[in-house]
């Protein structure tokens, strides 16, 4: 394209043949490209941590409804037993059977002067 040397016309380049910086593009692609890949497998993990922690306190809500439902269980057979302790404590003191039970160990009434009032 150029003439000869005797010619007179010259060879204009319109834009140049090799990029300035044509080695930096590539690298920074690269680099870019690296980021954007640590990045996403970053918020991959902690989206997996995220969801273990979900299956975690999932179980621990299960475990802790179990538990709740057997200490429930345990309350009412404690208030049950106490119900029918409360009867037989009701019972042993009726006035009527201890009465009868002193009569049978042949105890009586006491005469006067025998009782003693400690002040």
């Amino acid at each position: 394209m150029s003439a000869p040397a005797g010619d007179g016309r010259t060879l204009v380049v319109r834009r140049p043949l090799v990029r300035p910086g044509g080695g930096e593009a590539p690298r920074l692609l690269r680099v870019v490209r690296g980021w954007l890949v640590r990045r996403a497998f970053a918020l991959g993990l902690v989206l997996v941590v995220l969801c273990m922690v979900q299956v975690w306190l999932r179980l621990q809500v299960t475990q802790v409804g179990y538990d709740l439902s057997v200490a429930r269980q345990l309350q009412l057979r404690l208030e049950q037993e106490r119900r029918q302790l409360e009867v037989e404590i009701a019972t042993l003191r009726d006035l009527g059977r201890l009465d009868d039970l002193a009569r049978r160990l042949g105890l009586t009434e006491p005469r006067k002067g025998q009782v003693v009032t400690l002040r």
